[in-house]
């Protein structure tokens, strides 16, 4: 299901050479800004600060001059700065390190900046693909896997479906063409899925009783 990423990749976001026939259709990473909003929550915390500075300054300008008050409220938003810059940069770097890949046969992501673990996800083995569209056509599309598939929510996060975590399910977050990505993955997993699998009946032979 997955394996820590040490080797050289032979094709980038993928830890061997897709097998004879296997197609990639896409590959992408999470656009960095937007998983810094949705992920990271950039905005929140932005208002976190803003509101502090806010509080500081209403809260002291009865008791000094306006330039005092206002200095008050420096420390507040130069700390927010750091923060979301903090955040922004680990958004970033998520990023770089994360790729997506949709072949006909499979979803891979390859995830992780300080440690890189890929997950390999068969189609049979997801029952079901969730898309939230967002302003500008970025977008998350999470898996819902089957069986006794299960995946550390810690281990995967960010790339993983918000909120779920007794049953996590991967995501690929924050993709540009989240919608067409999604069309592509739809009709690879319907494809792979309704292909009939062949077996061979070997015949039984007969022992006669003695």
């Amino acid at each position: 299901m997955s394996h820590d990423d040490f080797e050289i990749e032979p094709v980038e976001g993928l830890p061997e050479k897709p097998p004879e026939g296997e197609q990639i259709l896409w590959q992408g990473r999470p656009d960095w800004w937007r998983l810094s909003i949705e992920a990271l929550s950039l905005k929140w915390v932005a208002g976190y600060f803003a509101l502090l500075a806010v509080w500081r300054f209403i809260s002291v300008v009865d008791l000094m001059p306006l330039g005092r008050a206002v200095g008050a409220a420096v420390p507040f938003m130069l700390l927010g700065l750091v923060v979301c810059g903090l955040l922004i940069a680990v958004a970033y770097v998520q990023a770089r390190a994360t790729m997506y890949t949709v072949t006909d046969a499979r979803v891979v992501m390859r995830i992780g900046a300080a440690l890189t673990v890929t997950l390999n996800l068969p189609y049979t083995q997801v029952g079901n693909a969730m898309l939230d569209l967002r302003k500008g056509g970025t977008g998350t599309i999470a898996l819902e896997t089957l069986g006794e598939t299960r995946l550390s929510y810690l281990v995967c996060w960010p790339h993983i479906r918000p909120w779920h975590m007794r049953q996590a399910q991967p995501a690929l977050r924050c993709i540009p063409e989240a919608e067409r990505v999604a069309h592509l993955l739809a009709e690879a997993a319907q494809a792979r899925v309704s292909v009939p699998k062949v077996t061979r009946d070997l015949p039984t032979r007969a022992v006669a009783a003695e």
